[in-house]
């Protein structure tokens, strides 16, 4: 027995436990029994994922014929209006829509760039998709209304959003803010609070339904990485997802897992390569298992739908940022005369350490460590307490006597080495001054060691006569995600005390300090261009109000032969100026993708010989990489992308919210003065916000009193205003389509007609009119077809229920006698209407199929074809037979699920009469 041939087909309404559900799949047991897995469509259950079994649960199925008509006696039929708007907002939008349906509902500018990854992801046969804009571009708003889209189709119910520790909160804020997606945050205080609300061993991941967590907590194998096993996402979304290349690595373990465990997988990363083809081919295949035959040789047109691709000079964003977006500065060398004591140590690198044949070591150290006189050089460019840290370091574990001599005589001349002696740090208090650090001028000073920042953090308040807590660090190790997220916070804060941050390059990734910062300072400068770049790119990007103003502090030494920071510092410098102004990057030049390969194949260069001029080409350097990391939109349109066919009976959601709340009385005390609207919250809502932090919850008294507008403008100051106050969490939330407000709403609506009931509205039409709902769904419950019918006098009319609406007046301007209407004909005469819509949706049936299966066969003709080339040549190890053979198998299962399957879903919605 098939699907097919169950009373219970995808789509189909059940009545199980006094709830209603919706059939997401149905696979027989044996004996005549099914296994039906649905999602809850009713008040209590809704969304709630659920298993039954018809042995043991006795599902009744919803049929349409059954509704029970009901006269509408209120006030402008508005019970009635509402019912109909929510249920046009509770329908997904089925698969064959690809337009966006809330691209200008959100806190966020009207920029078309913004919006291409959401018409790229809606066009495949899945949402997934690498966004690799570079940095600064908004990723993070992308994916939102990535998010957002698939939201709406009813295919976000279940998120996982996997971050970097560092940007767990910030992440969470923009979504919330801008989206008003609710994500619960699984940081240590996170999942602290979980273990108080659960149950011992219960799955976290089962309970939330929308969760952000960092890639270090999450690929705890032991601890949370089991709940992983079994588990199933509408949506994963993994930021800096160049962080899961690396075969044996647990994170790329983890990315295997959830690519295969979701049906939407959105990657983020500016730099997506480590400057090899499989690498970049690796997290292609997490998208499509079968988009590459050749992991080594490829081209971009092949992969152009899984990825985009922007920089600050592609044409659409140029043509849009206008002035939203600053021309960064020139990164302006500060040179540091070295002093006496600082020659001295210049002096014993340059004789001692850096002398003779560097490339077998030199006199100090044999080949085998011939990079170390390299690392003590790059510490004391830093500063004399990294380089006394790096030596004491070595000196545990040193042998060789001449090695041990050496780093001694080393040792003792950074000791003799105190705060006067330091140029940079003398030069550094003088730029500072002038940024205007004094005067609460935000600045945010770089450097690669941890010596150096604890140092300068030490030392900085009392050179500057700053006040206390205006100076603060940011570490990578031994800072918990909480204190780095809550440093990121001070920092980004208007009102608050902290000017001046001092950070390492755990800094350098995904995090915003330019709300309140345009000054970038490099202490030290890395040799790598791609982390100059990364660290530009924390004050140079969207969104920054000022010109971006960058600086970098460069030890000048006298001695001859002495490798200072003009040797190479200075020279890579204008290299990434060069770059970012021809290129919008600068990564693709080198041909290494990761800033750690970039240094040590750079050092191995002037170890051989050569230049900086040599080892860092004007142009890109690897031909397949340098195409692959180019500007690539997938072919997109250059129109605005295309819009969804969204039907809706209200103006919009104010009109909607504003009517079913005074309607039905849901807010007894609510303060309404045109733009803010504020309650007290009933217990059920403040249940659906408890996602959000106790923190936010508790600082702006959301449970007791919440405050929130439909005002763009309000909403966009208060977001400003909060950067003033010591959260940066909006005392007014933004209502978008997507609020929690918005749903609870939706909800309270639809449940005040009883189940199987439908509404009748005496409107202008010349006979009796049956609006009828139907949907056909896949085998994974998602809709492929929704068909809005009206039916009159035994056939479906060629308006659309929305255009029929409208045409017969049914708005908020018509009246309501009450007079008692004569339902009996109207209840004979509906299981025929109901026939009707059937006839008409099967005798459409094939244009439907065909729409559908078109993507779908276009993909089956690509897989045969990849299956062919992956299989050709004499010698074709078993092993790759094998994963040819399961990935076609998967992909060809996936395919078939994603089809038409089962009868259409029919459901009445309600029955115009005539006036008369």
């Amino acid at each position: 027995m098939t699907e097919h041939d169950t009373s219970f087909p995808p789509g189909a309404r059940i009545e199980v436990r006094d709830a209603e559900w919706i059939v997401r799949t149905c696979a027989p047991t044996g004996d005549g029994n099914f296994k039906i897995t649905a999602v809850g469509a009713s008040e209590f259950v809704r969304d709630e994922e659920a298993v039954f079994f018809t042995d043991i649960e006795l599902p009744q199925q919803l049929r349409a014929e059954e509704t029970t008509l009901e006269q509408d006696a209120t006030a402008r039929f508005a019970k009635s209006r509402l019912f109909l708007e929510a249920v046009l907002r509770r329908t997904p939008l089925p698969q064959t829509e690809r337009g966006l349906a809330l691209a200008d509902r959100f806190l966020l500018d009207e920029l078309a760039y913004q919006r291409r990854p959401a018409e790229l992801a809606l066009r495949g046969i899945r949402p997934r998709l690498l966004i690799a804009d570079v940095v600064g571009l908004g990723k993070t708003l992308e994916i939102g209304l990535v998010l957002a889209e698939l939201i709406r189709r009813g295919r976000g119910e279940r998120i996982l959003v996997v971050t970097p520790q560092q940007v767990l909160e910030q992440f969470q804020r923009e979504l919330w803010t801008r989206f008003a997606i609710p994500l619960i945050r699984l940081d240590s205080v996170g999942i602290e609070r979980i273990q108080q609300e659960l149950p011992a061993g219960r799955n976290p991941f089962t309970h939330y339904k929308r969760i952000i967590v960092s890639v270090d907590t999450l690929k705890n194998e032991g601890k949370y990485g089991q709940h992983l096993e079994g588990m199933h996402w509408d949506a994963v979304v993994i930021d800096e997802s160049h962080n899961l290349i690396g075969e044996s690595t647990l994170r790329n373990r983890l990315a295997k897992l959830l690519a295969r465990r979701t049906d939407a997988l959105l990657l983020a990363s500016a730099t997506p390569h480590n400057g090899r083809a499989e690498s970049f081919a690796e997290l292609v295949r997490m998208l499509d298992p079968a988009a590459i035959v050749d992991d080594e040789s490829y081209e971009p047109k092949e992969i152009e739908h899984l990825y985009i691709r922007r920089t600050k000079v592609s044409p659409e964003v140029q043509d849009e940022m206008g002035d939203r977006w600053p021309e960064r500065g020139p990164s302006v060398s500060v040179r540091c005369a070295a002093t006496p004591a600082e020659e001295r140590v210049f002096e014993e690198l340059t004789q001692v350490w850096l002398a003779g044949d560097e490339r077998t070591g030199g006199p100090v150290v044999d080949s085998r460590n011939r990079l170390f006189p390299y690392t003590l050089l790059k510490s004391f460019l830093s500063s004399h307490r990294a380089l006394r840290t790096t030596v004491a370091n070595r000196l545990r574990n040193a042998k060789e006597a001449r090695e041990i001599e050496a780093l001694t005589t080393l040792r003792d001349l950074a000791d003799g080495i105190g705060d006067d002696d330091s140029a940079k740090l003398t030069a550094l208090v003088a730029e500072l001054e002038k940024i205007g650090v004094k005067d609460g001028e935000r600045a945010v000073v770089f450097s690669e060691s941890v010596e150096t920042v604890n140092w300068l953090a030490e030392v900085l308040p009392k050179r500057l006569k700053l006040p206390k807590g205006a100076v603060d660090r940011m570490l990578g190790s031994g800072m918990t995600d909480q204190q780095q997220m809550e440093i990121i916070e001070r920092f980004g804060l208007a009102g608050g005390d902290v000017r001046l941050l001092i950070t390492t390059d755990v800094t350098s990734e995904g995090v915003n300090l330019h709300r309140e910062c345009h000054h970038l300072i490099h202490y030290d400068v890395p040799w790598s261009l791609i982390r100059i770049e990364q660290r530009n790119g924390r004050i140079d990007r969207y969104g920054q109000k000022h010109r971006p103003q960058f600086s970098a502090l460069l030890l000048t030494s006298g001695v001859d032969g002495a490798k200072d920071d003009m040797t190479v510092s200075k020279k890579l410098l204008d290299k990434e100026e060069t770059a970012h102004r021809m290129f919008g990057t600068a990564e693709a030049l080198t041909g290494e993708f990761r800033p750690e390969k970039e240094e040590r194949r750079l050092i191995q260069d002037l170890l051989d010989g050569k230049t900086v001029e040599e080892s860092v080409p004007e142009r890109p350097m690897n031909d397949l990489l340098a195409n692959l990391l180019a500007p690539v939109d997938g072919q997109l349109s250059v129109d605005e992308p295309a819009r969804a066919d969204v039907p809706r009976l209200f103006a919009g959601t104010r009109e909607f919210v504003t009517e079913a709340v005074d309607t039905l009385r849901l807010l007894p005390d609510l303060e309404d003065d045109g733009a803010l609207l504020a309650f007290t919250p009933p217990p059920d809502l403040v249940h659906r916000l408890s996602a959000l932090p106790a923190a936010y919850l508790r600082e702006h008294d959301v449970r007791t009193r919440m405050r929130v507008t439909f005002d763009h403008d309000l909403a966009s100051r208060k977001l400003t205003e909060a950067r003033h106050h010591k959260t940066m969490w909006p005392d007014i939330a933004y209502l978008s389509d997507l609020h929690p407000l918005v749903e609870w709403v939706t909800d309270k609506v639809l449940v005040q007609l009883g189940r199987q009931t439908a509404p009748v509205i005496v409107a202008g039409v010349d006979a009796p009119t049956y609006l009828v709902q139907g949907v056909y769904s896949n085998n994974f419950g998602q809709p492929t077809v929704v068909e809005w019918m009206a039916v009159q006098d035994g056939r479906v009319l060629p308006d659309t229920m929305p255009d029929l609406l409208a045409a017969a007046g049914v708005g908020p301007d018509m009246a309501n006698t009450g007079r008692p209407l004569d339902l009996e004909p109207l209840q004979a005469r509906l299981p025929d209407a109901v026939a009707s819509a059937r006839r008409h949706l099967d005798e459409r049936r094939a244009h439907y199929d065909a729409e559908i299966a078109g993507p779908l066969d276009d993909y089956r003709r690509h897989l045969a074809s990849w299956q062919q080339l992956s299989l050709d040549g004499a010698h074709v190890s078993q092993r790759r037979r094998d994963r040819v053979d399961d990935t076609m198998d998967r992909q060809q299962r996936l395919l078939d699920s994603l089809q038409t399957t089962g009868e259409p879903l029919l459901r009445v919605l309600a029955v115009l009469v005539p006036g008369d």
